[in-house]
């Protein structure tokens, strides 16, 4: 399968150790507004071609597929030309930047002969890969709550990739909030996002001209279809060190919390079979929950033969080298394995929206004094 990488000199360039150990793929071309990086990237990826034109790329190029790593303002358009085309595409997140491109996305994608996938990889990362593992297995019981906070501090590289200024720190409400909301979405299965409100802290932080940002951190609230709640936060402003995998779940049965360190070790789980503790509080003997580490509770041979997701067992060594850990490597393999029809596409269409209209729809409800909106459901579009 020849695969054209669009923003190779950029994201797209840190696909190269998964399509090398997928086997069935090649880099047969790549393209690049940069030409001083375009060549620099076309010898480290391995590519026959290269192009500044994108379009030109899809016209005269041999490709099945385009893996689109530019900034997410281009990747409606770009997701739509390739659809059109029938070359299947595995697009960065978000899907889109606004309402109308998401709908022209999924009007793309009903009239295409392709595949389109979202390549949301923090959806492969291992501690996310297991809780929906347990999740789908039932060990939560029944989901109503959860949260997912994206804490990043990106003042520095705004500057460096000037679009993230406007489409990530300029506007107000949740811009990159599929890295949350999408693991969260997948522990819930048939369940989706109906509603949402958005609320910000201010501006508390200006850039390099004296310039505002938008609000320092968003958070969203989110109801289901089956009246869970989801919370949503997301900061790219603040100074703080940096915390993008902070995750919580609460279910009838069981919860579960990340690490805070975005290590694994350190997160921790607790089901009701896993029984309790006795404890005295006021002179009175009770029954308390204990947490488990998540790590040290998957070291159980039972358990870990039982829950941990195939692709963890036994990783290759180019999968726990990839980047997102290994999520780079997996969507990819997940994104061919879709396109040669051996399992349905995991993050098609509708699943993408899924994650992506809730943070469009926060945009406005927080220009609204955080009013309650309902989401659309692109499966009626």
């Amino acid at each position: 399968m020849n695969i054209g990488i669009v923003g190779a000199a950029g994201r797209g360039s840190s696909f190269k150790t998964a399509c090398e150990a997928c086997g069935d793929v090649k880099i047969h071309a790549v393209c690049d507004l940069n030409e001083k990086k375009l060549t620099e990237a076309k010898e480290n990826l391995g590519a026959v071609e290269h192009y500044t034109d994108y379009y030109e790329m899809l016209e005269k190029s041999d490709l099945q597929a385009v893996v689109i790593g530019s900034p997410m303002q281009f990747h409606a358009e770009q997701t739509i030309a390739a659809l059109e085309r029938d070359i299947n595409v595995l697009c960065e997140v978000t899907a889109g930047v606004s309402i109308e491109e998401c709908k022209a996305i999924v009007a793309a994608a009903k009239t295409s002969k392709a595949i389109y996938m979202m390549a949301e990889n923090y959806t492969y990362m291992k501690p996310n890969a297991l809780i929906k593992n347990l999740a789908e297995k039932g060990k939560f019981g029944e989901i109503y709550y959860a949260e997912g906070e994206y804490l990043h501090e990106l003042k520095w590289l705004a500057e460096d990739t000037k679009w993230r200024r406007h489409y990530q720190m300029g506007i107000d409400g949740i811009t990159y909030g599929t890295h949350s909301l999408g693991p969260i979405l997948q522990w819930m299965p048939g369940d989706r996002v109906v509603k949402v409100c958005c609320e910000g802290t201010g501006c508390r932080h200006t850039d390099p001209r004296g310039d505002k940002y938008c609000q320092s951190s968003s958070v969203m609230l989110a109801k289901t279809a089956k009246g869970a709640l989801i919370k949503i936060r997301i900061d790219l402003l603040s100074d703080r060190p940096n915390a993008e995998t902070n995750y919580q779940l609460q279910g009838t049965t069981g919860c579960y919390e990340s690490s805070r360190k975005g290590h694994i070790d350190d997160a921790k789980v607790w089901f009701k079979e896993l029984g309790h503790k006795t404890t005295s509080e006021r002179g009175q003997e009770r029954l308390s929950p204990v947490w488990h580490s998540l790590d040290s509770l998957m070291n159980i041979d039972v358990l870990a033969d039982k829950y941990i997701p195939e692709i963890w067992k036994n990783p290759s060594k180019e999968a726990k080298q990839a980047g997102h850990g290994g999520g780079d490597y997996f969507e990819i393999l997940d994104f061919v394995n879709a396109v040669n029809g051996k399992i349905p596409c995991p993050i098609g269409i509708h699943e993408a929206m899924d994650m992506t209209l809730p943070g469009l729809i926060s945009q406005q409800s927080i220009q609204e004094d955080g009013r309650w909106i309902e989401v659309p459901d692109s499966r009626d579009w």
